[in-house]
């Protein structure tokens, strides 16, 4: 018995578009609001004026919102704007090349979550607005031209680390209390931290960014040059706030913040070893244990 066997053709399937809302979200980048999140809760923190209030409570998760989802969100939405002709070449598969994201749908996304933002600004304080506007034109100042800064890693990272951890922290002591000189120290100090943390995920890009001309810092002094810079700065940073808590008297802060650091090292190592193999297990385990000295500092600040 035979069987007809029909010849089979080439038929293009329909390209499935995820709803409106959902690609909107997905180009805020919901995986870049950590930072700028937990920058202000330890800023908070670091207040020593927050209580277990329902009103702190909520005021602190409006924070939260306001520096993650809206701000970080709305900084992300800009970068893929401004990147559009660049991604077309590069990674013609994210969502503006792509043509899942509409230049309309862009505009409208910023002009509803700037507003929002800065509705949530108000709401917490002048002191917070002020650091929330300093935050947009940093936003702007890294991503449009003329200036641009992310085609420079020096320029880039320093608005960026700035942007999401200096001025968060800022922004979340602000909102319930006076800034205090330690906690401005921490927030400087961290954020020159953050400095060097920024250049991790440009390890993934390294050859596009070259092709483009974009100047990270591993693209200016290669895998091994950017990976002792970043271990520098992150201890250089840590080594500050062990060293300010020491001045301060504050003995305790201080082991707990040495036994921090010391905890990175062997993750410090590996990733030294082998920049290119393991700065995804760095970023995401030895970063981690960083970003816990943070809230370590915030706890011992309070009340200096």
């Amino acid at each position: 018995m035979k069987i007809n066997q029909q010849p089979t053709e080439n038929v293009a399937l329909p390209v499935v578009r995820p709803p409106v809302l959902a690609r909107s979200l997905a180009l805020m980048k919901p995986i870049t609001w950590f930072a700028p999140m937990w920058a202000f809760l330890c800023g908070a923190v670091a207040s020593g004026a927050v209580e277990f209030t329902v009103g702190d409570i909520l005021r602190v998760i409006l924070g939260l919102v306001m520096a993650g989802p809206i701000l970080c969100g709305l900084s992300q939405v800009i970068n893929d704007y401004f990147d559009r002709e660049i991604d077309a070449i590069n990674e013609p598969h994210r969502l503006i090349p792509a043509g899942l994201v509409t230049i309309q749908q862009v505009m409208i996304t910023i002009l509803l979550l700037a507003p929002i933002g800065i509705g949530i600004a108000l709401i917490l304080g002048r002191g917070v607005l002020l650091f929330t506007g300093i935050g947009l034109l940093l936003a702007l100042a890294y991503s449009a031209p003329p200036i641009r800064a992310k085609r420079n890693g020096w320029a880039g990272n320093t608005v960026v680390a700035i942007a999401y951890e200096g001025l968060a922290w800022l922004a979340g002591h602000i909102a319930f209390a006076p800034l205090t000189g330690p906690s401005i120290l921490l927030a400087g100090l961290y954020s020159f931290g953050a400095h060097g943390i920024m250049s991790i995920n440009d390890f993934k890009s390294i050859d596009g960014d070259r092709k483009t001309g974009i100047k990270t810092i591993p693209v200016l002094y290669g895998p091994q040059g950017a990976a002792w810079l970043i271990v520098i700065t992150m201890n250089l940073a840590q080594l500050g706030v062990i060293v300010a808590f020491a001045a301060w008297g504050q003995w305790f802060a201080v082991l707990g913040i040495s036994a921090i650091l010391l905890a990175q090292l062997p993750l410090q190592r590996r990733f030294l070893n082998n920049p290119m193999e393991n700065f995804l297990k760095f970023s995401a385990i030895g970063v981690s244990i960083f970003v816990w000295g943070m809230l370590a500092s915030a706890v011992a600040v309070r009340g200096l």
